[in-house]
């Protein structure tokens, strides 16, 4: 005797399968914060250059304002912890580029680095590995 099983379940894997090739090409559009995250990075790796060449930056190309106005990715929002960060980096950032400054140059671009770090360790996490590469060591 042979007992051959048949199953009606091929047909919705096949659909299943077909439905998350078309979410696949869904193409990512990242945020205005995310792209402004991506200029930052860009900056600091130029400054951490300059820096490490012994070249004093004087002056703050970016507008930083822009982080809070720029859309943020989904699910994600100002929070209070945000905008406590925000306001320190802005002015970490800024003291790198002040020729007046006490405090030695790569102190203070690594404390601007730092802040980016502290403030993604309760934020967005994702690129806590790529902003530890911009430290000067």
């Amino acid at each position: 005797m042979v007992l051959v099983c048949l199953s009606c379940n091929d047909k919705p894997r096949l659909e299943e399968t077909e439905e998350r090739s078309k979410q696949e090409l869904i193409m990512y559009q990242p945020s205005e914060m995310a792209n402004f995250m991506n200029v930052m990075y860009a900056y600091n790796l130029q400054l951490k250059e300059q820096i490490t060449a012994g070249q004093q930056p004087v002056s703050m190309p970016l507008d930083l304002m822009t982080l809070y106005a720029a859309e943020m990715s989904n699910g994600h929002s100002r929070t209070t912890t945000w905008n406590s960060f925000v306001n320190v980096f802005i002015e970490s950032q800024q003291m790198i580029a002040d020729t007046l400054s006490d405090i030695n140059l790569k102190e203070r671009y690594n404390n601007a680095i730092n802040n980016c770090l502290a403030c993604h360790k309760t934020e967005c996490t994702g690129p806590i590995p790529k902003i530890k590469k911009l430290l000067i060591h």
